[in-house]
């Protein structure tokens, strides 16, 4: 049993949870996830770790309700329990001095980015950091995000917040007035295909995180297939994260739609 400690809502369906789990605060790295299963009868739900503490013991989770689960995840309170947190897993971030890091993040998609620009900016790397999200009530963890970025990009679909438009507006902007060494994305699967699209036409190495699409999250039971360079990988097993220029985001969207 994992103790939930602190719990904030930033929006009506995405929640923030502070839950304790020693080992895993100790153990994990940017781009690891964990599974979380919500009672005894419930089923495995992946998730991102955003963060954790290990002087607290305590890892942070930010969980949407789109299912029955995760809704039933986003339901409890500081006091209740998850049954069962189960981690690190995943292939952890390659963090390194890359140069100037552009980390584009999409709605919760900012969640799992944060510990990933927190370690490129400890790395050395410049670090420009884009939220978008449909409207600002949308945008999360902006303040954490600004703690540990160089610049700060906000975009919303209907301007209400930072400018209209969308990430790659953004994203573009930054490439046509300097040279960017990487770029990481995480959010929509439709929007990291755009973003990729977008760094293939000038060439600028770009990873991405394909979190959305796991399911079990131990290989077993096969939901997560991609493409990936023209040949099979299992986004739990494999990933998260992979080169988004290699990765068949139709495929993905085709299967996606299928849930």
């Amino acid at each position: 049993m994992n103790k939930i400690l602190e719990k904030e809502h930033f929006s009506e369906k995405v929640v923030k949870l502070v839950v304790e789990a020693p080992m895993i605060a100790r153990a994990r790295k940017p781009g690891h996830f964990v599974i979380v299963i919500p009672d005894e009868k419930g089923e495995r739900i992946p998730l991102t770790i955003a963060d954790a503490d290990t002087k607290r013991g305590t890892i942070t989770l930010v969980v949407q309700a789109i299912g029955e689960s995760t809704a039933q995840i986003c339901a409890k309170n500081p006091g209740d329990t998850l049954h069962d947190v189960v981690g690190p897993l995943g292939r952890a971030t390659d963090i390194r001095e890359f140069g100037t890091v552009v980390c584009c993040g999409g709605g919760v998609g900012v969640a799992p980015l944060l510990p990933i620009l927190r370690a490129m900016k400890a790395a050395g790397n410049k670090v420009i950091s884009i939220l978008a999200a449909r409207t600002k009530d949308l945008i999360i963890l902006e303040e954490q995000v600004r703690e540990s970025s160089d610049e700060v990009i906000i975009m919303t679909d209907d301007g209400s917040y930072g400018r209209q438009g969308l990430v790659t507006d953004g994203l573009e902007e930054v490439i046509n007035r300097e040279k960017v060494d990487l770029v990481c994305t995480i959010g929509p699967a439709v929007m990291m295909k755009f973003v990729s699209l977008l760094t293939a036409r000038h060439n600028v190495p770009t990873i991405c995180s394909l979190n959305t699409i796991m399911v079990d999250g131990t290989g077993m039971c096969g939901a997560c297939r991609v493409t990936v360079g023209g040949k099979m990988r299992f986004v739990c097993v494999d990933g998260p994260e992979f080169d988004a220029h290699q990765v068949d985001f139709d495929e993905m969207l085709m299967r996606l739609r299928s849930y």
